[in-house]
């Protein structure tokens, strides 16, 4: 996540859905960024515990599925943005001001 941190503090990083949402809970972020295919809980299954628990944060996927189902459950389970990783550099900095913003984040196809 270092392209995050020239413009954001970057809390923590984790390696997986159960870490996330113990990490979200002690650290109370501003935005969480989460992949699908995340082990332990899925990045879908994770944002949908982490609006369940009733977190502020916002939640923004970074992902190589770029399809109209994943797409879809992401913004079902709650999230905010969802930026495809082969968009990363131009799209990630953009999608964490927009959903910080109070607006949705989609990359271009």
């Amino acid at each position: 996540m270092r392209l995050l941190r020239r413009d954001f503090e970057v809390l923590a990083a984790v390696t997986d859905g159960q870490a996330l949402l113990e990490a979200a809970a002690r650290l109370k972020p501003d935005v969480c960024v989460l992949d699908i295919s995340m082990p332990v809980l899925n990045g879908i299954e994770t944002a949908t515990h982490l609006k369940k628990s009733s977190s502020p944060a916002k939640v923004i996927f970074l992902t190589i599925h770029n399809d109209s189902d994943s797409v879809g459950a992401a913004f079902q389970s709650g999230a905010e943005g969802y930026v495809f990783k082969t968009r990363m550099a131009a799209d990630l900095i953009v999608a964490v001001r927009e959903v910080l913003a109070g607006r949705t984040f989609l990359s271009p196809c």
